[in-house]
């Protein structure tokens, strides 16, 4: 198969790359200069260059052109003419009319429609899109076009835009966060990557999609919506006039080499700090989160002791822990004499004096300041002198906890995800008032316990909570302002093109709707944007009792065998 692509932008350079990789012959063709220019010192073998004509070989022509119909139909209208009868015409566009440009390009029985909400990005599909006009052997050169490629076929019916609409201010909002220096490109890619589970973090996503592109597509929503969090944010435009276009221009958020494929960059400079050996390390809590702790830490070979209200509570958290090990075990995952010397290391007691000798104490109680400043509170009157205290907030704020101790300097945010022995990310979370030598004794600890840390300053949300809340909450939203969609195409569109292993209702029901909820009122508190105010249906639902998966209902509910229903 011989393949055609008019347009080497951001979505046909990703084609030509992925093409000429898999060893296919590619004709790619552009009309500007500089474009054209760019690609070739790019393309690998494929044939680069201005010529429309040396498109006449190509058994499939992919129009990868701007979202403008006008352009498009001009380019397939020429596509149809030049070519023979024939060849294949596929339309990469995200949002028009396919049978329009079908009818359009002078052969609708020849035109397909691929659709990319995100260009052949790591998990990432597309959808295929056949009008009541295509033949049949326009679907099957789409196909094997697709074969070539790699993503899955989206289900029949999936629906491009409306991925693409909430992914556009998710990105716009990464970009932001990053403009504003309150986090590093790597740091704010790898917290959504590892934190989320998803395929690669907004700002690589940013760069895959185009800056120009996000730019453009987040402009013409903010002129549709007149919605803030649809305003493309300044540090875009400064990167278009400066040619960091993303992938395409080998230079975005990231460097890319000449395939496309990313650069990883250096490690960054971590603390300056010296960090004190860890020999024992204290847990207060004995909930979900602080066992999974405990449990990450004996594995990794530190000492720890858990404190709970009562020696019954803390008993029973080590007993949990143990049928954790002893489930790995059967499962051939872990050794039965390393289960054993794991659970040896994890002591239990209802006082916090157990904690006196410890190097490091990671307070893990409720998510209710006066509660975790009351722990800080003791813990400052019994610890040595050096210890570092950690508290595992998700949202609060570390210095108030710091606030309650008389070493403001020894406190630093350490937020987990849970489960937190299987979950990889750490947001290492730094106050005004932290010394150097309490963050390096946290990044010691994340490097021994396998784990990635993060940096990020004190404020609601660190990274994860501020870009995945607004994002769960814009899908529920979405919801209401289009009485068309419903949750199962929703979350279908997520995760077939997208490559969420979750879609948004999906993983709304998960995290809890009282959970989220909380999280939205907590952040709109701090930032009093409308993005953060919690949409109408997600108060109404927690309400009514009905808060996910705890309850078997949500977005979804549960029927009798446990399955999930829209």
């Amino acid at each position: 198969m011989v393949v055609g692509i008019v347009g080497l932008g951001s979505t046909g350079q990703a084609l030509l790359h992925a093409l000429d990789a898999s060893g296919t012959r590619v004709i790619g063709v552009d009309s500007d200069p500089a474009v054209v220019e760019r690609a070739r010192t790019r393309s690998g073998t494929a044939d680069v260059s201005g010529r429309f004509e040396r498109l006449r070989a190509a058994d499939v022509i992919i129009e990868a052109v701007s979202e403008h119909a006008g352009v498009k139909e001009d380019v397939l209208r020429r596509s149809g003419a030049e070519c023979p009868g024939v060849t294949a015409l596929v339309t990469t566009t995200a949002s028009l009319s396919v049978p329009s440009l079908a009818i359009a390009s002078g052969r609708p029985a020849h035109l397909v429609g691929l659709r990319f909400a995100l260009p052949l990005s790591p998990r990432a599909g597309a959808e295929l899109v056949r009008t009541t006009m295509t033949a049949p052997e326009a679907v099957r050169a789409a196909g094997e076009l697709l074969s070539l490629l790699g993503p899955a076929v989206a289900p029949p019916g999936v629906d491009t835009p409306v991925a693409r609409r909430l992914l556009l201010p998710y990105l716009g909002r990464a970009a932001a966060l990053h403009e504003e220096g309150y986090a590093s490109s790597e740091d704010i890619d790898n917290a959504m990557r590892l934190g989320c589970a998803l395929p690669a973090g907004p700002l690589e996503m940013l760069d895959a999609v185009g800056v120009d592109t996000v730019h453009r597509e987040l402009g013409d929503l903010h002129r549709r919506t007149g919605r803030g969090y649809h305003r493309p944010p300044s540090s875009l435009e400064r990167m278009i006039a400066s040619g960091r276009l993303g992938r395409k221009s080998g230079q975005g958020y990231h460097a890319y080499d000449g395939t496309g494929r990313r650069v990883v960059a250096e490690p960054q400079d971590r603390p300056s700090g010296q960090a004190p050996a860890i020999g024992h390390v204290g847990i207060v809590g004995t909930g979900t989160m602080a066992r999974g702790i405990a449990h990450t830490l004996a594995l990794a070979g530190v000492e720890n002791t858990m404190v709970g209200r009562t020696d019954e509570r803390a008993d029973s958290a080590r007993e949990a822990i143990g049928s954790s090990l002893r489930r790995a075990v059967e499962r051939g995952r872990l050794d039965s004499g390393a289960a054993h010397t794991a659970l040896a290391r994890i002591q239990g007691d209802h006082d916090l004096t157990a904690l006196s000798d410890c190097d490091l104490v990671i307070e893990a109680v409720a998510e209710d300041v006066s509660v975790k400043r009351s722990v800080f509170e003791q813990l400052d009157k019994v610890c040595r002198p050096g210890a570092v205290f950690a508290t595992s907030t998700s949202s609060l704020s570390v210095a108030d906890c710091a606030a309650a101790t008389s070493r403001p300097e020894a406190v630093i945010g350490m937020h987990f995800f849970n489960p937190a022995q299987v979950m990889r990310l750490v947001e290492v979370v730094r106050t005004g008032a932290t010394s150097d030598a309490a963050h390096a004794t946290a990044h010691a600890l994340c490097e021994r316990l396998g784990k990635t840390a993060v940096d990020c300053a004190d404020r609601t949300g660190f990274i994860v909570n501020f870009l995945l809340f607004p994002y769960l909450n814009h899908a529920v939203r979405a919801l209401e302002l289009d009485g068309s969609l419903g949750v199962e195409e929703v979350d279908t569109a997520v995760e077939s093109l997208l490559g969420f292993p979750l879609g948004p209702f999906g993983l709304l029901d998960t995290v809890g709707l009282d959970v989220s909820l909380a999280i939205l009122q907590r952040l709109h508190e701090a930032f009093g944007t409308e993005d953060f105010e919690p949409a109408r249906s997600l108060n109404g639902l927690v309400g009514m009792g009905h808060l996910g998966r705890k309850t078997g209902t949500g977005f979804r509910s549960r029927g009798p065998l446990g399955r999930r229903t829209a």
